[in-house]
């Protein structure tokens, strides 16, 4: 028997355990209420603090992920940061400006400038820019992955070959081998140039999740995999029951946390679309009620500018329509910005 793992890249190979990280759980909105992205918890204040133009409670947030190597939460945390700093660049640059030095402000900074880059049509010649801030953040504490997740985001924008993916990739899983966001990037860079994209993103998202263990978010990793096919339209027919199978795993996963919990809510967002592209109506449903109110952008901002007002219609068709399939339109991204986002890709952009 051919080891299909043989033939792909070295960086797409399977990793060994590590620890899983705490997950706090929110309180849900009350009734029927949706809400969008929402933080958790120990996210909220930071945010409330932040739009007072307070720095000290983000810091002091991503300090203590990284003194309990939480890198599961320090990625989450960096991200939301980061897109308050993009509204808010003067509450950032205090920071930055108060600790040049602090860990926390430097993995920010470097996310922010890939992000500032990104719809550039210049994003690569931008982003070759942006390396000695990744690095600074790197260096800023060498345990921590969330710095080489940016630097995977980067090379994948700013078009890098595979054997400098490579690197980055074994310095990554080096430092956490289950890190969910370096996983992803690895199957978006596959997803961007691995020939036989499809198949190369399905190969590496299953090994990845067979070597996980059970209550990994990389569980969902193969969910995401076929998120990308069923939504590219394009490429080689992947088999039905590889789909389901995916499906399946993400299915397992989102079991093992409580109903209505933040934590797991695009992993179950992300699945919903999923098993509805799969016809499988009352396991969307199941899905449905544990997602409760979170709604989360991805993956619903692929299909509309409006990410939760196509999630509510989305409910609201599955919970009075019966066995009736969701209509085309919830399920297929438009032509244009919305549905054409830079290129063949089969996983979501950045």
């Amino acid at each position: 028997m051919v080891d299909t793992m043989a033939l792909l890249p070295s960086f797409i190979r399977p990793t060994r355990m590590t620890k899983r990280t705490a997950r706090p759980a929110g309180r849900p909105p009350a009734g029927d209420e949706a809400v969008l992205d929402a933080p958790d918890d120990r996210l909220s204040p930071a945010l409330v603090a932040a739009g007072r133009g307070e720095y000290g409670a983000a810091a002091d947030l991503l300090a203590a992920t990284r003194a309990a190597a939480e890198w599961e939460n320090r990625d989450r945390y960096v991200r939301r940061l980061t897109a308050f700093a993009r509204s808010r660049p003067e509450w950032y640059e205090e920071w930055r400006a108060a600790a040049p030095d602090d860990p926390g402000a430097l993995v920010v900074g470097a996310q922010l400038a890939v992000d500032r880059a990104w719809p550039s049509p210049a994003r690569a010649e931008l982003l070759r820019e942006v390396s000695p801030l990744i690095t600074a953040a790197a260096r800023a504490d060498d345990r921590d992955p969330v710095p080489w997740r940016i630097a995977l985001d980067h090379a994948r924008g700013s078009r890098a070959g595979h054997r400098y993916f490579e690197e980055l990739w074994e310095a990554a899983v080096r430092r956490a081998p289950h890190h969910y966001g370096c996983h992803v990037a690895a199957l978006r860079y596959l997803a961007t140039f691995g020939q036989g994209c499809h198949r190369a993103c399905f190969d590496f998202a299953d090994r990845a999740a067979q070597d996980a263990p059970a209550g990994s978010l990389v569980q969902a990793l193969p969910a995401r995999a076929a998120f990308g096919w069923l939504t590219d339209g394009r490429g080689p027919e992947v088999p039905r029951a590889r789909l389901d199978a995916a499906a399946d795993r993400a299915i397992e996963l989102s079991g093992r946390f409580p109903a209505a919990d933040p934590w797991p809510a695009e992993v179950r967002n992300k699945l919903l679309y999923v098993l509805l592209r799969l016809d499988r109506y009352d396991e969307a449903r199941i899905q449905l009620r544990l997602i409760g109110p979170y709604a989360t952008s991805f993956p619903w901002d692929r299909f509309s500018d409006d990410p939760l007002g196509h999630f509510l219609r989305l409910r609201e068709h599955l919970e009075t329509a019966g066995p009736r399939p969701a209509p085309a339109g919830l399920l297929t991204a438009p032509a244009g910005p919305l549905g054409g986002r830079g290129g063949h890709v089969c996983a979501d952009d950045h």
